[in-house]
Order: structure tokens, then C-alpha cells, then sequence
């Protein structure tokens, strides 16, 4: 049935905001924004449940636009909504320093949930805030449900070709995730022509297939109001799998290049502009014409927010005085803080001489006790990444209070969840794989990144010595990829000591993302001492006086570097052995505390890692010597390889007496 003339009017008040938005700036995507608007009118004003006086309530409803091109969207929807956004804000849509950059920014437009963008992302991080809130749920609800929201995912063509699309989905149907609800605008147009040049998939049945309750509204119906309120009605009915409705939309609906694909990604044009606003019968000018009814609609429709968190409040605070021990949990949890004790490991030498894969998850059960809030998994893989928590369970259909997630072999899929699990809040997820299977996971560990997200990457099996399984799951690259990922923090801990100290640092309320490098093989445990990692880098073994020669080194070859330093020394070089298990915290230190560490007068200093040599010559210098790995490895077990590359202590002790005339005696 035809829209209502009030409905209309509203629907095109954001239709009209985001094209004379993308027309001022010269640059955007028109075409979503007016063929989406009716459907996204229809879930903010009838299911949305949000409050733009406070864009942080815990159970509010989450809106997640995986097609992020479209932000503008997004834009209108919540300036019209009276969230913290103004109209000379969307006036400056995609210039430098405003609240409205080319793609929504988490930490940087109020209200929005995860920066999108990359295709794809959203959908993997809507499954990761289905994923939260299940748990949470499930975990703190008791008579009164404080935890109780869905989470709404707009996803286009480009969104479900993608690759961590279909392993995120797949995984929300195996899990049978009620509360997500995703909204596929079906406008048959991608960037570069019709999607039938490249895209066939039979979406509702595709979806199905994964488990999911599905929907198709037709290109009869895609602009109207009452098929799509009936249609997400009925998703948020069926509580037992997730829910996904296709609806037929037309991509620059009411433009002149409606249907195309020079709708999607570039501006109307002036002519085009007044051509569209004429199809709406919407006044030509001035620009960014709201009619004052129609903004006071929205507005108070914003305004209902209050009341709807007024009353979850009340709820809320019955709920404590009923559960004061879990009402402190969440309260401390959702603020992203530590308890106040926390039982932490020991090592000694006795018990020490492990991988420190292993050590790894002796910590990691050792305070899953007191951090309720440390979830995670890993790509099918926790009886080698030894991530598994003990006696807490899996989160499963029935038992969404598990704590360990099995995501099967969808490595993407996890680190793309495992940022909507941190953006929901209240929990701090990790993720486990081999190392050299991050480069399945590098678009969504970068948007961790750029986001700033606190989350932590446990990636074992982090070299060669990996051994028989040869180069394909050997890393080289890896280090290097992470260390040039700004805001990534990556830790290689020489032994169980260094993993301890490493767990205490990445555990820090507002820090992250982690990466924590660890080994599959045995290494040596290094002694007791003061495992200063929170400087990134100390002083493990020194000589008398001014060294000679310092060898500098990560993870396994720590002790490889201690063993050669030794024969120096019985050479009659005095010989300094650094651990530096991470890069970006040494960085972080004062010139005074590097200089201490790395004198600048000790122009010999040679990098030991089992890895590519790219970006040491940072630390050795000019006149140092970096000893690495600068190709793919091979197979055979890892003394072998040791020996064939080189990372013996007689080895290292010649090279450094070979390239450095001032310790060779």
C-alpha cells in the first residue's frame, strides 16, 4: 500500500540530507541513502530502541551500517534524531576535522557503533554484538531482563560477496543467534554495472541454508513502509535463529540515474539534484530543506528515548538490590576495569621449560576465575593454541553463559567478531590461530587497530620452528606486517616469565589491540629477574663495563643470544643480551631509558629473530647487523632448521665475531 504522505515527507528528509550532503562535498555515494531510506525509516522509528541524549546505554539497541559507503544514511538518521550532530556538521560531510567523514568512525560521530567501511566488516561485527549480548544475557538476567537488545546489521551486495560475510553468517546460524537482524538492501547495482555480471548467489536461499530465518520484500513493496515494519515484526519474533530479509530496493531511487551504477559512488550533480527533489516533490532549494514539522517529528521521536532508558533504569536498579555481587561485576566490567585481585601464576625453573604456547595458557586459566568478562576462542585450534578456559564452558545454542567459542575454521570470521564482542562492551574477547594465519585476518586485526580496539590476538606456532609443517605455515612476513600496523601492539615473550609479565599488561583497561606472539616448541625458562616488559625492552644479561657488543633479541632466540653471549664472553668480548619483546612499547620510552638500554656509542649491535630482518636496522643501526629469515622456510624438525639457518649460539657467536672487528680478539 502506499506510504502515508507524513511517512514520505519523513523518509525524504533523509533521502534529501544525503544528497545535498554528497552533492556539496563533491563526493559520496548518493544511491544508498535513497534507495534505503523507507526501509531504515522504518526500523528508527518503529523497533530502533536508542537514546541520542546518551549514545552509551548499555541495552540500548545497536544499529551497525555494514555498508559504510552509505554513510550518509546513517548521518541524517542521526542528526534528524537529535544526536549530538548538527546540520553545519552534515554540511561539512567528508571534510577535514567534521563529525562526518567519508565512512562512519567509531570514537568519532556520536552514535556510531563500529567504524565500517571494508565490506563485510559490519556484518562479522553485527554477529560479534548478537554475540555479547547473548552472553551477557545469559550470564546476568535473572528475574529482571537488564540485558535485552537486538542487534540490526544494513548490508549491501558488496557485503555478502565478501568472504568474512559468509563466515560470520555461517557461524550466527550455527549458533542460532535470535537477536540479530540483518537488512540486505537488494538494489541489484554495484559500483562497476548490474550485479549479474558477477553475482548470481540465490541470497534467501543461501541464508536458509546457514540457518537463518529469512524474508524477501519485492521490488513491488522495497520503498514501503507496512511490508518491511510486518517483515522485521516477525524477525524479532523468532528468537531461536538469526533473521535475515532481503528487501528489493531501487539504488538512486527518484534520480535520474536510479537503476545505475553511476548511482552509487559519485554526486548527482546540480541538474540531478533538482531533478530528484522534483520526483519528491521536495522544494529545489534552499539545500538541506527540512520542513520544521517534519524535524520536530524526529526529534521527538529521538526524544522517547529517555523514557525508554528511564524505565530500563528502574528495572535495573531493582535487579541490583537483588544481585549486589553480580550488580558490581557488571558495573566494573562494562567500565572496562580490573578487579581488584587477581591470582596470578607462578613459574620456577623446575616447572618453567615449556613452550610458551604452554605457559600461555596456564596464565590464561590461571585469571579467567576472577575476569568473568575474558572471552574467546579459536579458529578450531584450542588444543594446539592451548586457549581453551577450563570448567567455564562453550558457548553454544542452550548455553550462551559459555565462555569459550568455538569458531571453526574461520579465521576472519573470529577477528571480525571479535570486534563487535569488545565494541559491545562489558567483555574483552580473544582470539586465537597460528601466526601465519593472520594474514586471513589482517583487514579486520587493522580495524581493531584504527579503532583502538581492546582485544588480544594469541598467535602460536610464531616461527619456523614450528618444524615439519614447512613454509606454508611458517611466518616470515608476519612480524613485520604487525609492527608496521600503527596502534597494534605486538609482544614476543622470550619464556613463561616474559608471558606472565606480557598477560598483565594486556589485560590494562583501555589498551589493545594485543598481538602475543608465542612458540610451539619448548624454550628455555631465562632465570628469576625483573622481566621488564612494560618498557618493551631491558637488560637480560650484561658484562662488566661498556660493551663491546649488543645482541638483540625476541621470543626463542632470546636464548639463543644468551648462549652466544656466553662464548663471547669466553672470547673476551664483553657482550650485552637485550630482550625486546615489544617494539611499540620501547618506542613509547623516554631517549634516556633507550639510550640506557641501546647506548648509542655501541655501534655493534646484531638483531637475532627467526623472522624477516625488515624494520631492525631501526635498533642495530647504521653499523649493526640484523640475523633473520629473509625467505620461506622448510620442513624438517625445528633443531634441524635451527641448525640449517643458523640459530645456534656457535653460529651467532661467529657471525658477531665475523661482522664486528671490535669483539673479535
Amino acid at each position: 500500500m502506499p506510504n502515508a504522505p507524513d511517512d514520505e515527507s519523513r523518509i525524504n528528509a533523509i533521502r534529501m540530507l544525503s544528497i545535498d550532503a554528497v552533492q556539496k562535498a563533491n563526493s559520496g555515494h548518493p544511491g544508498l541513502p535513497l534507495g534505503a531510506a523507507a526501509f531504515a525509516y522504518v526500523l528508527w522509528s518503529r523497533h530502533l530502541r536508542f537514546n541520542p541524549q546518551d549514545p552509551h546505554w548499555f541495552d540500548r539497541d545497536r544499529f551497525i551500517l555494514s555498508a559504510g559507503h552509505g554513510s550518509m544514511l546513517l548521518y541524517s538518521l542521526l542528526y534528524l534524531t537529535g544526536y549530538d550532530l548538527t546540520l553545519d556538521d552534515i554540511k561539512r560531510f567528508r571534510q577535514l576535522g567534521s563529525k562526518t567523514p567519508g565512512h562512519p568512525e567509531y570514537h568519532h560521530t556520536p552514535g556510531v557503533e563500529v567504524t565500517t567501511g571494508p565490506l563485510g566488516q559490519g556484518v562479522g561485527n553485527a554477529v560479534g554484538f548478537a554475540v555479547a549480548e547473548a552472553h551477557l544475557a545469559a550470564v546476568y538476567n535473572r528475574e529482571q531482563k537488564i540485558i535485552d537488545h537486538h542487534t540490526y546489521c544494513v548490508a549491501s551486495d558488496g557485503d555478502l560477496m565478501e568472504g568474512v560475510s559468509h563466515e560470520a553468517a555461517s557461524f550466527a546460524g550455527h549458533h542460532q543467534l535470535g537477536k540479530l537482524i540483518l537488512l540486505y538492501d537488494d538494489n541489484k547495482v554495484s559500483l562497476a554495472g548490474p550485479t549479474d555480471i558477477t553475482f548470481t548467489d540465490r541470497h534467501v536461499e543461501r541464508f536458509a541454508a546457514y540457518g537463518w530465518h529469512t524474508q524477501l520484500i519485492d521490488v513491488a513493496h522495497g520503498e514501503e513502509v507496512a511490508p518491511v515494519d510486518e517483515a522485521i515484526g516477525k524477525a524479532k519474533a523468532r528468537t531461536d535463529a538469526p533473521s535475515f530479509i532481503a528487501v528489493r530496493t531501487h539504488i538512486g531511487y527518484g534520480s535520474p540515474v536510479a537503476d545505475t551504477f553511476k548511482a552509487h559512488g559519485e554526486p548527482l550533480g546540480a541538474e540531478g539534484v533538482k531533478k530528484t527533489k522534483e520526483f519528491f516533490g521536495w522544494p529545489v532549494q534552499p539545500d538541506f530543506y527540512v520542513p520544521d514539522a517534519t524535524l520536530e517529528w524526529w526529534r521527538a521521536l529521538g526524544g522517547k528515548g529517555a523514557q525508554l532508558q528511564a524505565e530500563w533504569q528502574a528495572r535495573c536498579d531493582e535487579w541490583k538490590s537483588a544481585n549486589a555481587d553480580l550488580a558490581q561485576t557488571l558495573s566494573r566490567t562494562t567500565a572496562g576495569e580490573l578487579p581488584a585481585t587477581i591470582s596470578w601464576p607462578s613459574f620456577t625453573p623446575e616447572t618453567a621449560n615449556v613452550a610458551t604456547r604452554e605457559s600461555g595458557g596456564t596464565v590464561i586459566n590461571a585469571i579467567a576465575k576472577a575476569m568473568p568478562e575474558l572471552v574467546g576462542g579459536s579458529a578450531d585450534l584450542d588444543p594446539s593454541t592451548k586457549t581453551y578456559l577450563k570448567d567455564y564452558g562453550d558457548f553454544e545454542p542452550g548455553n550462551f553463559a559459555g565462555r569459550n567459542i568455538h569458531y571453526g575454521v574461520r579465521e576472519h570470521g573470529m577477528a571480525s567478531i571479535n570486534n563487535g564482542i569488545a565494541l559491545h562492551g562489558g567483555l574483552l574477547p580473544f582470539g586465537a590461530t597460528f601466526f601465519n594465519f593472520i594474514d586471513y585476518m589482517k583487514p579486520s586485526m587493522r580495524l581493531a587497530a584504527i579503532n583502538e580496539i581492546r582485544c588480544i590476538y594469541v598467535l602460536t606456532h610464531d616461527s619456523v620452528f614450528l618444524g615439519e609443517d614447512g613454509p606454508t605455515h611458517q611466518p616470515i612476513e608476519q612480524l613485520a606486517t604487525l609492527r608496521a600496523t600503527p596502534n597494534m601492539m605486538v609482544v614476543r615473550p622470550a619464556d613463561a616469565l616474559e608471558v606472565l609479565e606480557a598477560w598483565k599488561l594486556m589485560i590494562q583497561p583501555r589498551t589493545g589491540p594485543w598481538a602475543l606472539v608465542l612458540t610451539r616448541q619448548k624454550v628455555p625458562y631465562l632465570g628469576d629477574r625483573n622481566a621488564d616488559l612494560a618498557h618493551g625492552a631491558y637488560i637480560l644479561k650484561d658484562c662488566d663495563g661498556t660493551p663491546d657488543l649488543i645482541l638483540i633479541a625476541t621470543g626463542s632466540e632470546v636464548a639463543v643470544a644468551a648462549g652466544a653471549a656466553k662464548i663471547l664472553e669466553e672470547q673476551g668480548a664483553r657482550t650485552r643480551v637485550v630482550s625486546m619483546p615489544c617494539w611499540e612499547l620501547f618506542e613509547r620510552q623516554t631517549e634516556e631509558y633507550r639510550d640506557r638500554i641501546l647506548p648509542p656509542d655501541c655501534t655493534a649491535r646484531l638483531s637475532i629473530e627467526a623472522a624477516s630482518t625488515f624494520g631492525w636496522d631501526r635498533w642495530v643501526g647504521s653499523r649493526g647487523f640484523a640475523f633473520g629469515i629473509d625467505h620461506f622456510g622448510t620442513s624438517a624438525p625445528a633443531a634441524d632448521i635451527a641448525k640449517l639457518y643458523g640459530f645456534t649460539p656457535e653460529t651467532i657467536a661467529k657471525v658477531a665475531s665475523d661482522k664486528f672487528a671490535t669483539v673479535s680478539r
